[in-house]
């Protein structure tokens, strides 16, 4: 379920609350005076079997007894009577309920689970939905709702705040009053048995009155709804979030809080990362972020100046920027010319600009003046320190007067307690950030700049990458259940090295033999010097039990070293069954980076993709970056940047550069086998050696998963390559058929070029003569778990013909579609063909219904219409537009 019913949450045209009391400082009396005191304007319900009126209005005694259906009730009883209190209130027609109470589960409590989910079954038949249990409840200001404990009311704002922690509500809500800020929605999801943050989010999304999405997050549980949902707001409006659990202990106490199993941290670091949410460290963070994000200011790079009455707290702020590996920005010559013409001969001559302690507002504004086009600059950051013979209003007014769209965006910070509190209102009153203290406003250029990267990550076109990969999936396959037949799950190297030659990884060449004499034979042949390693179904680790040996440099050498690390391992590890040698060359790539590329599952997000520097002390060293499946080369890169060692690896003194291109490619492979091969839960590559002339796995480790145990599913859904076909349409004429990928983008705008005017505006409602990255993204880069678009492309050719998409709503009941055939193609049958695939890919989904607002004059569009068996309705005859549905 996703936001069916939760208008009643938000928007109830009456609310009952069960469980109201008159007994002082009781949830039940608290409830009550906040929700009749919040100025909700349809009727409020109270029920309690032994009161006559709760706060002078008359009360009920039994849900039974009340007059009317309400849309949302709020429950505060005892656990036990909630679940028959959901099915009398279902049965009422309610389509909504907050249970306060707590009791259900929390620290894996059996009894308490079993009640949830009778409270779960009791909802089920009437589509009713459930806030809770154990939360503090929900307040909508704007609609004059506070269904809460809360001890506060806020004002009506733009930002909304989810969180699973009633604690960090109140918290939250006592810090914004001291800072008069507002809410749309603040919302205590608790353990989060139905409603969750995926549900909200989507909500949320779509509300014209929230600007900002804050969230307080200890776990997620259906991550799959979560990404999805994160991923399409996050595209509207900045999300931030706060999540608890870092440390391992934290984990822990979020475990037993919360009855829901917690994620590695790295794990969710780089989900939030993927969605293109902001990540901060603290509830401070959270809403200072919140607060630079709601203005409106938005950067496009790291690079920073500094401009400031006071050179000591310039540097601090400098300081601050080196700390976050932010830049302070070089200023360009004319720039730095017309500076010396309009400030003081004693100013700094750098960035930071000191522009000396008595500087009036004019100085500001010169200075402000001579900053127009400045050179490669993302950001200002104006600073005033309080002294004796300078005004600060008139500086502060002197910045807001200089700010137009020339100048880059521009930052505040005004220091002091009382003395500046005027020109922050100033500021505020012109939506231009200002912070405290350097240190804050440096946080929050920070928080720009991560916001911009995470949604470039988020709408980036990747480059196409099909003609440089060769796979062979069935090779892989094969290897795999070979060794599932014997029974085992751990592949030998050699086997695990012909699962990457299939995925087109580089290995090295290697025999497998089964006496000492044959390896040094098998030396002989291979070259020398060489690499001799032991083969066992029973040894992971092999160099820990002695059985790797390098640099042998004769076949008698290599025989040796057979015959010793036979009696080394029988010494260490006697059990174990030993299955004959690898053999392999040394390789010699001086200069060579080592790094380990690998696969992992997560308790919560499924499987993960592993990049880091690699070699024996990896995990001493701990530099590695955690990233979701699917991968395309923007992600891949983005993962490799990530880490301290990438820094290495673009050359350094006489040492050159890595081939990227090959190590990015070595990344994406290894998503396309996780997202192949459900039977691997495990997958080393270390070392991974790169340097300029590409990659080589140098040794690899896969674990498998017994028969029959299923994989935990991707939580991003990857491309869906089993539903590319070739379809004929009625004419004869063959396309290929696939769903639509990001780094279609190209070949997507030449289509809608070679398409004529009024074509496209026929599909998308204006005369569009412009197709933007911004534009083309939004068609291209979709969400394969909740929507579809299929592209018809010729037999031999790379250009579009012509594309249909389908888009549902969260619920995946009602679905929307559009239709677009390339002008010079029309007339073939080809759009009638699209239709027919995107309604069985409907029917497919589970949608019920189908429908598209199609302009009036769109004669032909309606007509196929009438004949796949849509009706038309038109809501009047002056309409524009008329809706065309089908129900499946």
């Amino acid at each position: 379920m996703s936001i069916r019913n939760l208008d009643a949450l938000f928007h109830p045209s009456s609310i009952a609350l069960i469980g109201a009391s008159n007994r002082p400082g009781s949830v039940g009396a608290v409830l009550a005076q906040n929700l009749y005191s919040s100025g909700f304007e349809g009727p409020i319900l109270t029920v309690n079997p032994h009161e006559r009126a709760i706060r002078s209005s008359l009360n009920y005694h039994s849900v039974a007894e009340l007059p009317l259906a309400p849309d949302l009730a709020i429950i505060a009883t005892p656990p036990k009577s909630v679940p028959g209190l959901v099915h009398e209130l279902g049965e009422r027609g309610c389509r909504a309920a907050v249970v306060i109470t707590a009791g259900f589960g929390e620290g894996g409590h059996a009894e308490g689970q079993a009640l949830e989910q009778a409270v779960l079954d009791a909802a089920r038949p009437y589509l009713m939905r459930i806030v809770g249990p154990n939360c503090l409840g929900i307040l909508a200001p704007h609609r004059g709702i506070n269904a809460s404990f809360a001890h506060l009311t806020p004002p009506p704002g733009e930002l909304a705040f989810v969180t699973q922690s009633g604690a960090v509500a109140t918290a939250i809500l006592d810090w914004a009053k001291t800072r008069d800020i507002g809410f749309s929605h603040v919302v205590s999801l608790g353990a989060m048995s139905d409603v969750d943050f995926g549900d909200m989010l989507d909500y949320l999304a779509l509300d014209p009155k929230t600007r900002a999405i804050l969230l307080y997050v200890e776990a997620i549980t259906d991550v799959r709804k979560f990404l999805s949902a994160a991923r399409t707001a996050s595209r509207n409006k900045p999300v931030v979030v706060v999540k608890a659990g870092r440390s391992a202990a934290g984990a822990k106490a979020a475990l037993s809080h919360t009855g829901a199993l917690a994620g590695s941290d790295a794990v969710y670091d780089a989900a939030f990362r993927r969605a293109g949410m902001l990540r901060v460290d603290s509830l401070d963070e959270l809403f200072q972020a919140a607060g630079t994000l709601a203005t409106g200011i938005r950067i496009q790079g790291d690079r920073l100046v500094i401009l400031t009455n006071g050179g000591g707290i310039g540097v601090l702020a400098a300081d601050a920027l080196e700390g976050l590996n932010g830049q302070l920005a070089e200023l360009s010559e004319p720039a730095m010319a017309r500076l010396d013409e309009v400030l003081p001969q004693a100013w700094s001559r750098g960035n930071p600009l000191d522009i000396l302690g008595d500087a009036p507002g004019e100085r500001y504004a010169k200075a402000l003046e001579a900053l127009h086009d400045a050179g490669d600059v993302n950001a200002l950051l104006v600073i005033n320190c309080p002294t004796a013979v300078a005004d600060r209003m008139e500086a502060a007014r002197a910045v807001v007067e200089s700010l137009g769209p020339r100048h880059p965006p521009t930052l505040t910070c005004w220091l002091g307690d009382a003395s500046p509190t005027a020109a922050r209102r100033l500021f505020a009153e012109h939506r231009i950030p200002t912070y405290e203290t350097p240190e804050q406003a440096i946080r929050a250029f920070w928080h720009l700049h991560q916001y911009w990267r995470s949604q470039q990550a988020l709408m980036a076109t990747p480059p196409a990458i099909t003609e440089r990969v060769s796979i062979d999936r069935a090779r892989a396959e094969a290897v795999i259940e070979a060794v599932r037949a014997e029974g085992r799950r751990v592949l030998t190297e050699p086997e695990a090295a012909e699962v990457l030659a299939a995925y087109d990884i580089p290995t090295v060449p290697a025999r497998r033999v089964a006496t000492p004499e044959e390896a040094g034979e098998a030396a002989r042949a291979l070259g020398l010097p060489a690499a001799l390693k032991i083969v066992s179904r029973d040894i992971s680790h092999k160099s820990d039990m002695g059985g790797v040996q390098l640099n042998l440099a004769s076949p008698e050498a290599v025989t040796q070293a057979a015959e010793d690390m036979l009696a080394a391992i029988r010494d260490k590890a006697p059990e174990a069954r030993l299955d004959g040698f690898n053999v392999q060359p040394m390789i010699r790539r001086p200069g060579a980076h080592e790094l380990i590329l690998g696969i992992a599952e997560d308790p919560v997000f499924g499987p993960i993709l592993m990049f880091g520097q690699g070699g024996t002390a990896v995990e001493v060293i701990g530099d590695r970056v955690i990233g979701l499946p699917p991968l395309n080369p923007l992600l891949a890169r983005d993962m490799i940047e990530s880490t301290r060692v990438s820094r290495l690896l673009h050359g350094y003194r006489d040492r050159p550069a890595v081939d990227l291109e090959a190590l990015t490619l070595a990344l994406v492979k290894l998503s396309q086998l996780v997202g192949d091969l459900a039977s691997v839960a495990e997958l080393d590559i270390n070392p991974l050696l790169a340097d300029a002339d590409g990659v080589m796995a140098l040794d690899a480790r896969i674990v498998i998963r017994p028969a029959g145990e299923a994989r935990p599913p991707m939580a991003i859904r990857p491309y869906p390559q089993q539903l590319e076909e070739t379809i004929e349409t009625r004419g004869g004429t063959r396309y290929r058929l696939r769903p639509i990928r990001p780094e279609d983008e190209a070949a997507l705008v030449e289509m809608l070029r070679h398409s004529s005017a009024d074509d496209v505006r026929l599909r998308f409602f204006a005369a569009i003569r412009r197709f933007d990255h911004a534009f083309a993204a939004r068609l291209t880069q979709i969400d394969y778990d909740r929507e579809m678009a299929f592209v018809a492309l010729p037999p031999d050719g790379a250009e579009i013909a012509g594309v249909v998409r389908l888009s549902a709503d969260p619920d995946k009941e009602r679905a929307e579609f559009a239709i677009m055939v390339r002008s010079d193609m029309k007339g073939t049958g080809l759009g009638y063909r699209l239709m027919q695939r995107v309604l069985d890919y409907a029917r497919e989904m589970g949608v019920r219904e189908v429908f598209a607002d199609i302009l009036r004059v769109n004669h032909a569009m309606r007509k196929m219409a009438e004949e796949l068996g849509f009706t038309t309705e038109a809501r009047d005859d002056d309409a524009e537009t008329v809706t065309v549905s089908l129900t499946l």
